[in-house]
């Protein structure tokens, strides 16, 4: 079982490479859609990371997925840090996910 990285950034994909996490990195929605399509499908894939970039390009077919999916898929901040609270996403995720605003 592995951990993937869907990255946007060069330097955020060779840091985690060097902590022997395995990543790509891609620049569009249509990319996006592709790579996290394919890693579901891959029973090797314990747990998918994102960019949270990459997350704002396609983020209800993201939660969509996530909400479905075996595997977690866990959005993470680019090098330069998170652009919203924990406390925002997580809220986000919730009132896409079950339709709960809090």
């Amino acid at each position: 079982m592995k951990i993937f990285l869907v990255s946007d950034n060069v330097d955020t994909a060779m840091g985690f490479r060097l902590a022997g996490v395995d990543g790509v990195v891609v620049h569009s929605e249509e990319e996006v859609v592709e790579t996290i399509s394919n890693l579901l499908s891959d029973k090797n894939v314990a747990l998918i990371m994102i960019a949270e970039n990459l997350v704002e390009l396609c983020r209800e077919w993201i939660y969509e997925v996530k909400s479905s999916a075996h595997t977690p898929i866990v959005q993470i901040p680019d090098r330069h840090g998170s652009k919203k609270s924990a406390s925002v996403i997580i809220g986000e995720y919730l009132k896409s996910a079950l339709g709960v605003s809090l």
